[in-house]
C-alpha cells in the first residue's frame, strides 16, 4: 500500500499564546533601543521604544472616539509608518483592522466598507493615479457639510469618521496629527485595562480576497493566526533581533503585514520600507545603505532588481536570506538571486490569505531543485493533506489532488458569510485551497494547477467571475468570459472574450476605459477578443481551457 499525502509539522518551539499588543510590548521591554522602523521615503527612524510611544498615543485616540473591541477600522494607504501604527494601535484595543487594497477604485471600496461595516477609515491623500480624497468625497458627499468630523453617510450608515494622512486639511476629515491629540483625554490605565481584557483567539484583521461569486470575501484572522504565522516564518529563516528586513511588498497583504511587520516585531528586528510602493532602485539603495540582512519580494520584483541597469553599482553583500512568494520561482532566477544578491539562504513560501498566509516553506538548506520546483514542506504546528476533490479521500504520495490545511493558521471564517465559510472550511476545520498539488516521499509540495480558474498576475490573485460580472454591466455586452493567458512579465495576464448585443460595436480600448477607475488596474483586461460564440462542452458548459489554447495560438511570440 502506498503512503498517503499527509504531513504534520512537528516543532520544539511552542506557539505564542498572547495577543499582538502584548507580544509587541514584551519585545519593546526586551529591545527598547533596537531600531524598529525605518521608513526611508518618510525620513523616519524609530526605536522600539519610540514606536510604542506612537502606537499607544493612537490607540488612545481610537478609544477616545468610542472605537470598541470588535469594531472595524479600515486603512486605505500605500506602505508608510502610519500603516504600521494603525495595525498595532487597533490590535491593542481589539478593533478589527480592515485592509483595503491601495489599487481599489470606487466600486470595490464601497463594497469593502459596507460589507465589513467599518466605523472609521484611515486614508492616504493620493497614490499614483488614485486620488483617495476625491474618491472618498464621491462616496460620502456628506463630508462637505461636516465641520467637526461627524457625518451621516447615506451609502455607508456605519461609517462615522474619516482620518486623513494628508498634510492639508480636508472638509469633514480629521487630520492624522489632530487625531492623535484627541487621545490625550484617555489615561494609560484605560488603555492598559482594554488591552488586557483581550484574548488571542479574537478577530483582529479582515483581508479581502477575490471571490468566485464575483464579490471579494473578507478572510477574518485572529491575533493567534497572524502573530504566530509571522513568528514561525521568520523563525524558519533563523531571525534574530539583529535582522534588518527590507519590505517592498504591499502591507495590505499578508506578505507585508504578517510575514514582514509581525515577523520582525516578534524578534525585535528592524522593519525597512524602501518606498511607498515597489521601485527596484530604491530597494537596491535601501539594502546597501541600511546594511539589510533580508529581503522580501515576488519573483517579478527580484527580476526587476537584477535587471536594473545600475544593479552592479550596489553592494548587497549584507544580505543572507529572504522570502520569494506569490508565484513559482524559475531555476535561473533562483541561481541569480543566490549568486548576485548574496541571498544563499532565500526561501520559498506558499499559502493563502485564509491561512494567515503561509502553510508551506522551503528551508535555507533544502536541495536547490526542491527550492525551485516545490513550495517546501508543511509549517510547524500545521497539518497538510492532499485529497481527491470529489471523494475527500487522501491521495497516495505523488498523485495530485486538492491541497488542504489545518491548524492554528486557518482563519476564523469569512466575515458575515457563513455559506462561503462552510464551503471553504469543512467540519473538521480543514481549509480547502482550491489548488491542485502533489506531495513527494520527503513531504515536499508541488503546486500543479488550480481547480478553479484563478489568474495570478504578478503575485495578485484574480478571479475571472468578478471581472465578468463587472463587464456584464456594460450596456453593449451580451456575454463575457475572462481567462488568464501567459505573460513573461507578470506570469499571467487578464484576457476577456466578449459577445456584444445585436447591432452593437466596441473596441478593446473602450472596454479598458470602462474599467478604469472602477476596478483595480491589475484586473483590467490587457487583451480583449470579440466573439460571436464560445467553445462549449456537449453539456453546454463553456470550455475555458479551449479559449486559452486559442488565445495562445493567436498571440505573437512577443506577447507570450
Amino acid at each position: 500500500m502506498k503512503n498517503l499525502s499527509y504531513a504534520c509539522g512537528v516543532s520544539s518551539k511552542p506557539l505564542l499564546g498572547t495577543t499582538v499588543g502584548d507580544a509587541f510590548d514584551q519585545i519593546v521591554s526586551r529591545f527598547p533601543a533596537n531600531e524598529a522602523l525605518i521608513s526611508r521615503h518618510q525620513h523616519i527612524r524609530w526605536t522600539y521604544e519610540e514606536l510604542r510611544e506612537h502606537v499607544d498615543a493612537y490607540a488612545k485616540a481610537f478609544l477616545s472616539q468610542g472605537i470598541k473591541k470588535g469594531e472595524r477600522v479600515g486603512i486605505w494607504s500605500p506602505n508608510c509608518a502610519e500603516w504600521l501604527i494603525t495595525q498595532l494601535a487597533t490590535a491593542k484595543i481589539g478593533a478589527i483592522l480592515v485592509n483595503i487594497n491601495p489599487s481599489y477604485r470606487l466600486n470595490e471600496l464601497e463594497y469593502a466598507l459596507k460589507q465589513s461595516g467599518c466605523a472609521m477609515i484611515v486614508i492616504a491623500d493620493k497614490f499614483k493615479s488614485s486620488d483617495y480624497t476625491k474618491m472618498i468625497y464621491d462616496l460620502i458627499p456628506e463630508l462637505f457639510d461636516s465641520f467637526d468630523g461627524s457625518f451621516q453617510s447615506r451609502k455607508l450608515p456605519e461609517l462615522r469618521m474619516v482620518i486623513s494622512l494628508s498634510e492639508y486639511p480636508n472638509p469633514g476629515m480629521i487630520q492624522w496629527q489632530f487625531f492623535r491629540e484627541m487621545g490625550e483625554s484617555v489615561s494609560d490605565r484605560e488603555l492598559f485595562d482594554v488591552q488586557h481584557s483581550l484574548t488571542f483567539d479574537e478577530p483582529i484583521n479582515i483581508q479581502y480576497t477575490s471571490g468566485t461569486t464575483g464579490y471579494p470575501k473578507g478572510a477574518t484572522l485572529s491575533h493567534h493566526n497572524i502573530l504566530n504565522n509571522g513568528y514561525l516564518v521568520t523563525e524558519n529563516m533563523n531571525f534574530s533581533d539583529q535582522e534588518r528586513l527590507v519590505i517592498p511588498v504591499p502591507l495590505y497583504h499578508c506578505f507585508g503585514m504578517v510575514m514582514g511587520n509581525l515577523g520582525c516585531i516578534t524578534h525585535g528586528a528592524t522593519i525597512i520600507y524602501p518606498s511607498d510602493s515597489f521601485d527596484a532602485e530604491t530597494v537596491l539603495r535601501a539594502v546597501e545603505e541600511e546594511k539589510a540582512t533580508a529581503l522580501y519580494g515576488v519573483p517579478t520584483m527580484f527580476l526587476a532588481e537584477l535587471n536594473h541597469p545600475e544593479f552592479e553599482k550596489y553592494d548587497l553583500s549584507s544580505l543572507r536570506t529572504g522570502i520569494m512568494a506569490g508565484a513559482l520561482c524559475p531555476a535561473e532566477l533562483m541561481k541569480r538571486v543566490n549568486k548576485f544578491m548574496h541571498m544563499e539562504q532565500v526561501e520559498i513560501a506558499y499559502g493563502m490569505t485564509e491561512t494567515s498566509p503561509v502553510s508551506t516553506q522551503t528551508m535555507h538548506d533544502a536541495p536547490f531543485d526542491k527550492r525551485v520546483s516545490t513550495v517546501g514542506k508543511v509549517m510547524p504546528h500545521t497539518e497538510i493533506k492532499i485529497i481527491d476533490h470529489e471523494t475527500g479521500g487522501i491521495m497516495p504520495i505523488g498523485e495530485p489532488g486538492e491541497l488542504c490545511t489545518r491548524g492554528y493558521c486557518v482563519m476564523l471564517g469569512y466575515w458575515n458569510d457563513e455559506t462561503q465559510t462552510a464551503e471553504a472550511i469543512d467540519t473538521a476545520r480543514w481549509m480547502h485551497s482550491g489548488d491542485l498539488a502533489a506531495m513527494d516521499e520527503e513531504g515536499y509540495i508541488t503546486i500543479v494547477g488550480r481547480i478553479k480558474d484563478m489568474i495570478i498576475r504578478g503575485g495578485e490573485n484574480i478571479y475571472p467571475k468578478e471581472i465578468e460580472e463587472f463587464l456584464f454591466s456594460h450596456p453593449k455586452v451580451n456575454e463575457v468570459q475572462v481567462i488568464g493567458v501567459p505573460s513573461e512579465k507578470y506570469g499571467e495576464e487578464v484576457c476577456a472574450w466578449i459577445q456584444l448585443k445585436k447591432d452593437q460595436s466596441m473596441t478593446p480600448e473602450e472596454v479598458q476605459e470602462y474599467c478604469k477607475g472602477q476596478i483595480a488596474h491589475y484586473k483590467v483586461p490587457a487583451l480583449v477578443k470579440f466573439v460571436d460564440s464560445f467553445p462549449m462542452t456537449v453539456t453546454g458548459k463553456i470550455r475555458k481551457v479551449e479559449m486559452r489554447e486559442i488565445m495562445i495560438k493567436e498571440m505573437s511570440a512577443e506577447e507570450v
